[in-house]
C-alpha cells in the first residue's frame, strides 16, 4: 500500500474504534514496510488482556523497548488515550514512546527517563511527507531518535540560574533575602502550576508580559494572583483553583525593576512542568540563599546514590511484604476462579489482603531529620507511590479491582530542617514531585485543595532545643537522611562555644565529647529504633565515622541491632564539594540472613564497616588492640587556631628582614603543607611558628612575624574559652610538643593525608610544617616507609 492509498482509505472511514483500530495499524505497517505484531512477549496487539482476563489490554499495540500505542475512534479524545497509557506504562515496561491515534491524528509522546516529554504530531493528510514517514519508521526500529536533547537536569539548572540572577539583583537593591526567596518560590510554583495545567494556560506569562513595563502594576497583579491561589476565585476573568498549602499564606510581592521583570518573563517562557524534583530543591536553594550562591554550578548528589539508602530501608522490605501478600492473593484468586463452595470467601480474602497492604503504605511514615531542600523526601515519596502503583497493577492482573485513588501522599514524609530557605523549598519539592508523579502515571490530582499543608516538614533544630535539652523527633516507621558534616574540631567555630557545650552535655554518656556532629543523628535514630517506634534507619556520614572516636555510635547500634546494608567509602556531594562518605543502614535485632557491604553479600558488618565473609570465620577488627610498640610514632600536624599563615611573597620579604636578636626569621617561618598539597601542588602558604616552648619575650624579637600575630591572632584569642590558648596567644592552638621533640635532628619525616581517596605516604623535609590535616610519622628510615606503604596497610 502506498502512502496516498493509505490516506485515501482512512480519510473518511467511519469504522468504530474496535472495528478499525487493528486494520488501521496493519495498513500503516504495510505503508512503512515494517513487521506486523506477531509475538505476545515482544510485539503484539492488546498487551495485558490475557493477564487481566478482560477483552481489552493495557495498550492496543505494544512493542518491547519501542512503544505502546492506543487507538481511539474517529475524532476520539486523545488525552484519555494518553492517560491510559501513562497509567499502565509501568506494566508495559516503560516504553520510550507513548503513541495515541484517532486516525485523523497520530501523536508521538516521548517517555524517556530523565528527559522532558516532547510531542510529535502527524496528521493523516501529512503521512506521505518524507520526514513523517521517516519518523514513523523510527517508532518501530529506532525510538532513540526521538530522545530529547535536553534533560530535566538541564531544564532545572537553567531555571535555577535565572532565578538566582533575579534574587541577586533584588538583594543588591536592598530587599531582605528571606522575603526575596519566599516571593520567588511563589513565582516559580505558579509557573509550574501553569505548565502542569493547574492554572489557565499561559496565565502567569500573560500577567508578566502585560505588566513588564509597569513595575507597580506587575507587583499588584502578582499579589492578586497569589491571593486567588490562596483560597480560589476569579482573576483576570479566569477561574483559579484553590491551592492553599501554606505557600500563599503570606503574600508580599516585591516590586521588580525593568531588568528583573524581563528576566521573570524569560523564565515564564520555559516549560516548568519539566523540572526535576530530585535536584530542584538543591539547585534553587543555592540560587536563592546568598550564602550558597557560589555553589550554583557545582555538582549535586544524583538520585541513584540516594537510592543506596531509599532501596534497602524503604523499597526492599515493603516489596518483600507485597510479594508475601501477592502470593496469598494469588492462591485465593485461584480458589475463586475454580468456583464452588468457599469461592466468594476466597475472593474476599484476596481483596482484604490487597487493601491491608494499601493501608500499610498509606500509614507508612518516613522521617528525614536533616531534610535540607527535600530531595530525600521526594525520592522516598516517589518510591512509596511506585510501590502502590505496582500493587494496583498486580492486583488487577490477578482479577481484582485496582484502587482509583492513590493513597500515598505528602503526608507520608516528615522532615526537620533548621534552614528556613531549605525548609520552604522542601515543601515545594514534595508538592511538585507529588503533582508530577500523579500526572505522569495518569491519576487525578486532589483539588480541594491542590496543596495539602505540609506542617510536618518543620523548620527547627533537630538535635537540641533552645533550652539545651534534647530535641524530640516525630514517630516514623523509618528514618533516612544526610545530616550535616562537621568535624568535632570545627564545631566550636561553626556552632559557637555555648551551643557546642550544650549539645555535648545533652548527650553526655551516650556520645564521646570528640564525636563529629553527624553522630548525634545516628544516636537519636538508634534510640528511636530501641523504643520500638522505628523499624530501620539509613543515614549518610563522613567516612571518618569508621574511626575510633566516631564509631562509638556504631558500636552502640550493634549492641541493640545490626547494620544490614552499608557503603564504606562512597563519593558524595556536600555543599557543592565532592567528599567521601559512608552510608549506613541499621535495624534492631540480630541479622537473620546476610548483609550487603559495598554491593556484595557478607555475613556481618562491623562498626568500622569492615565485614565477615559468608564463608569465613568471624573476625572483627574493631576488637583488635593497638600495638604498644607503635605508641608515639604518629601525630596530627599543627592546629593553628588563628591567622598564623602568610603568602609566599610576604614570606620572602620577611626572610630578608633583620631582627633585634640578630636571628633570621627563618627560625619562625616555615612552608605549611596540608592534605591538598600532598595530592596536588603546594599552594605557597607559609606559617609563623614560635614552637611549643618559646616565651612571649623571645617571640617578640622576631619583629615582623610577631607584629602579624599581635594584629591578627591576639584579639581573637583573648576571648577563647580555653585558658591556655588565651594566655599563650602567640603559640599555635595545638603546637604538638611531643611531635616537635621527635622531629628534632631529623632531616625528613613521613606524612599522609588524614582524608584521601587513596592511601599513600610521602617524605617531607623537616623544614616543612605539617598542618592538622596531615598525619605525621617522625621516622627517617626507609624500612618504616616501606612497611607503611605495603599492601598490609594500603
Amino acid at each position: 500500500m502506498t502512502p496516498s492509498e493509505f490516506i485515501e482509505k482512512w480519510r473518511d472511514n467511519q469504522l468504530s474504534e474496535s472495528a478499525g483500530a487493528q486494520a488501521f495499524f496493519l495498513d500503516l505497517c504495510d505503508v512503512l514496510g515494517v513487521g506486523k505484531p506477531h509475538d505476545p512477549d515482544n510485539y503484539c496487539f492488546e498487551r495485558g488482556a490475557t493477564r487481566t482476563g478482560a477483552g481489552h489490554g493495557w495498550a492496543d499495540v505494544w512493542k518491547r523497548n519501542c512503544f505502546a500505542w492506543e487507538n481511539k475512534g474517529p475524532s476520539g479524545d486523545l488525552s484519555r488515550a494518553l492517560k491510559q497509557l501513562m497509567t499502565y506504562a509501568l506494566a508495559l515496561d516503560n516504553p520510550p514512546l507513548l503513541i495515541v491515534c484517532n486516525r485523523a491524528v497520530i501523536e508521538i509522546h516521548t517517555h524517556f527517563t530523565g528527559t522532558p516529554s516532547e510531542i510529535h504530531t502527524i496528521r493523516l493528510e501529512d503521512v506521505d511527507a518524507p520526514e513523517n514517514l521517516q519518523k514513523l519508521r523510527w517508532v518501530f526500529d529506532a525510538p532513540e531518535k526521538f530522545r530529547p536533547n535536553r534533560t530535566m537536569l538541564d531544564v532545572t539548572r537553567e531555571a535555577a540560574g535565572r532565578f538566582a540572577d533575579i534574587a541577586q539583583s533584588m538583594q543588591a537593591r536592598g530587599h531582605p533575602p528571606e522575603k526575596i526567596a519566599h516571593f520567588l518560590i511563589q513565582c516559580l510554583f505558579s509557573m509550574f502550576a501553569e505548565d502542569a495545567g493547574l492554572l489557565p494556560e499561559k496565565l502567569f506569562e500573560r500577567v508578566v508580559s502585560k505588566s513588564a513595563g509597569s513595575p507597580g502594576k506587575l507587583t499588584a497583579r502578582l499579589g492578586e494572583l497569589f491571593k486567588s491561589m490562596q483560597a480560589g476565585g476569579d482573576f483576570m476573568l479566569e477561574d483559579i483553583a484553590w491551592f492553599n498549602g501554606g505557600l500563599f499564606q503570606v503574600i508580599e510581592p516585591i516590586p521588580l525593576d525593568e531588568s528583573e521583570a524581563k528576566a521573570l518573563l524569560a523564565a515564564s517562557n520555559m516549560n516548568w512542568s519539566h523540572i526535576e524534583p530530585s535536584i530542584f530543591g538543591t539547585m534553587f536553594e543555592r540560587g536563592l540563599d546568598p550564602a550558597m550562591r557560589a555553589q550554583l554550578g557545582a555538582n549535586y548528589t544524583d538520585p541513584g546514590t540516594i537510592g543506596k539508602i531509599i532501596d534497602p530501608v524503604i523499597v526492599w522490605p515493603l516489596a518483600a511484604e507485597w510479594e508475601i501478600a501477592k502470593a496469598i492473593m494469588a492462591e485465593a484468586m485461584s480458589k475463586y476462579a475454580a468456583g464452588g463452595k468457599g469461592s466468594q470467601a476466597a475472593y474476599k480474602t484476596a481483596q482484604e489482603t490487597f487493601l491491608r497492604f494499601i493501608e500499610r503504605l498509606k500509614k507508612f511514615r518516613v522521617l528525614d531529620p536533616a531534610c535540607g531542600s527535600g530531595n530525600f523526601l521526594y525520592l522516598a515519596l516517589r518510591a512509596l507511590k511506585d510501590l502502590e502503583h505496582r500493587a494496583n497493577l498486580d492486583a488487577e492482573m490477578l482479577g481484582l479491582h485496582r484502587q482509583i485513588i492513590i493513597e500515598t501522599s505528602p503526608d507520608n514524609v516528615l522532615g526537620i530542617e533548621i534552614n528556613a530557605y531549605a525548609a520552604e523549598l522542601a515543601r515545594v519539592t514534595v508538592w511538585i514531585g507529588e503533582i508530577q508523579w500523579m500526572l505522569k502515571n495518569g491519576y487525578e490530582i486532589q483539588r480541594r485543595p491542590i496543596l495539602a499543608p505540609l506542617n510536618h516538614i518543620q523548620c527547627r533544630d533537630a538535635v537540641l532545643n533552645a533550652d539545651g535539652t534534647e530535641a524530640e523527633w516525630p514517630e516514623a516507621d523509618v528514618i533516612i537522611g544526610n545530616p550535616p558534616f562537621l568535624g568535632s574540631f570545627r564545631m566550636r567555630n561553626q556552632l559557637g562555644d555555648n551551643y557546642t557545650e550544650s549539645l555535648r552535655n545533652a548527650y553526655k554518656g551516650r556520645l564521646p565529647g570528640g564525636a563529629d556532629l553527624v553522630t548525634y543523628w545516628f544516636e537519636k535514630a538508634r534510640a528511636k529504633i530501641v523504643s520500638g517506634l522505628t523499624a530501620r534507619a539509613g543515614l549518610v556520614a563522613t567516612n571518618s565515622i569508621r574511626q575510633p572516636a566516631n564509631r562509638k555510635v556504631l558500636e552502640r547500634i550493634l549492641k541493640i541491632g545490626n547494620i544490614f546494608s552499608a557503603w564504606a567509602d562512597e563519593p558524595w556531594v556536600n555543599q557543592g564539594a565532592a567528599v567521601r562518605v559512608s552510608i549506613v543502614c541499621f535495624q534492631q535485632g540480630t541479622n537473620a540472613g546476610s548483609a550487603i557491604l559495598d554491593g556484595h553479600e557478607v555475613a556481618a558488618i562491623h562498626a568500622d564497616l569492615s565485614a565477615t565473609g559468608l564463608n569465613t570465620a568471624a573476625f572483627d577488627l574493631t576488637k583488635a588492640s593497638p600495638l604498644e610498640q607503635n605508641n608515639g610514632w604518629s601525630f596530627f600536624g599543627l592546629a593553628l587556631a588563628g591567622k598564623f599563615t602568610i603568602d609566599a611573597e610576604l614570606a620572602a620579604l620577611w626572610l630578608l628582614s633583620p631582627n633585634p636578636n640578630s636571628r633570621p626569621n627563618s627560625d619562625v617561618l616555615r612552608p605549611l603543607w596540608n592534605g591538598t598539597d600532598l595530592t596536588g601542588r603546594w599552594n605557597g602558604r607559609w606559617v609563623i611558628d614560635f614552637g611549643p616552648t618559646m616565651t612571649e619575650a623571645e617571640a617578640c624579637l622576631y619583629e615582623k612575624p610577631f607584629e602579624h600575630v599581635v594584629t591578627h591572632v591576639k584579639p581573637v584569642r583573648a576571648s577563647n574559652r580555653r585558658a591556655y590558648r588565651a594566655r599563650h596567644w602567640w603559640r599555635h592552638g595545638e603546637a604538638r610538643p611531643a611531635l616537635c621533640r621527635k622531629l628534632k635532628g631529623l632531616p625528613r619525616y613521613i606524612a599522609t593525608s588524614e582524608k584521601s581517596k587513596h592511601r599513600f605516604f610521602v617524605w617531607l623535609p623537616s623544614t616543612v610544617a605539617p598542618d592538622n590535616r596531615l598525619i605525621v610519622f617522625p621516622r627517617r628510615d626507609d624500612a618504616f616507609f616501606g612497611i607503611l606503604s605495603s599492601r598490609f596497610h594500603v
